[in-house]
């Protein structure tokens, strides 16, 4: 059993400003979880806001924020981690959950030594396929983003759920593996690599990178469905020499669900987690 002093070494985790756990009670009784479906425009920045979750005394809202550059979600869920923070002191404090599909393209490097020199595409080669570049304060190395893939970031209170950094990525790799399970992909983890993973040899379908601060997370998780693969070749995915990249589309033989229909089955996943998480502590 890990400590949470390894996930800083096994998992793709940034920590900040401890305020430490202080395991509050949530009370299991008279849960009443209630869900509505989320309607999202893809093509504006648009923001649509909906209930997720009421149960207990914590509220889950979701913000679909559509297609949006990753400078702006990464300025909303700085102002979002802030304000769920300062809220957490309140009766029924509101947690976030962001969805996103960053357009434009963007790679996006950690401060980890050695994360830029995975780079492997030439400047005139990242502005022929109109790629971004931006530093990034998560966890992990370097990574892309794109149309056609999910990009979730839950601005969550650990405290107020009782979780553990170590319990916390074990349960979202849980929501991703059975989210793939829905369509019949066995997803897996691998114990030397972050993130889920399908087949073998191994191909990461969904990558992990979180930043903690006084216990309220943000960053976290980018599902492929659909996007182009080829992107994946300007950089050394997260790093990792020889490991491959595939997706929900792919792994289906390019006859795979739309994009919203994955989102629909992650979101659902991901309340239902939240749900029985309040109801017994991990």
């Amino acid at each position: 059993m890990w400590s949470d002093d390894d996930i800083f070494i096994k998992m793709d985790i940034i920590f900040d400003h401890s305020t430490g756990m202080d395991g509050c009670s949530l009370g299991h009784g008279n849960c009443r979880a209630s869900y509505h479906g989320v309607h999202r425009s893809r093509q504006s920045n648009l923001v649509n806001k909906q209930t997720l979750l009421q149960q207990a005394d914590i509220r889950i809202e979701v913000i679909n924020l559509g297609r949006m550059s990753y400078v702006q979600a990464l300025a909303e869920q700085r102002r979002r981690q802030q304000e769920v923070i300062a809220d957490r002191q309140s009766t029924t404090p509101r947690m976030d959950l962001l969805v996103v599909e960053h357009d434009p393209p963007v790679i996006t490097i950690s401060n980890r030594p050695g994360a830029r020199d995975h780079l492997l595409a030439t400047d005139e080669q990242l502005r022929d396929r109109g790629v971004e570049i931006q530093a990034t304060d998560r966890g992990g190395d370097i990574t892309w983003h794109g149309p056609g893939q999910i990009v979730m970031y839950p601005i969550l209170d650990l405290n107020r759920l009782g979780l553990r950094l170590h319990c916390y990525l074990r349960w979202l790799e849980d929501v991703v593996i059975k989210t793939l399970s829905h369509y019949g992909i066995e997803g897996h983890r691998d114990p030397d690599a972050t993130g889920v993973w399908v087949g073998d040899p191994a191909r990461k379908i969904c990558a992990f990178g979180v930043r903690v601060s006084r216990w309220v997370t943000m960053h976290g998780l980018a599902l492929n469905v659909n996007p182009d693969l080829s992107f994946f070749n300007l950089i050394v995915p997260c790093g990792l020499v020889d490991r491959g990249v595939t997706s929900i589309n792919a792994e289906l033989g390019g006859a795979g669900p739309t994009f919203d229909e994955v989102l629909d089955i992650l979101q659902s996943q991901f309340r239902e987690a939240l749900s029985a998480t309040i109801q017994e502590r991990c």
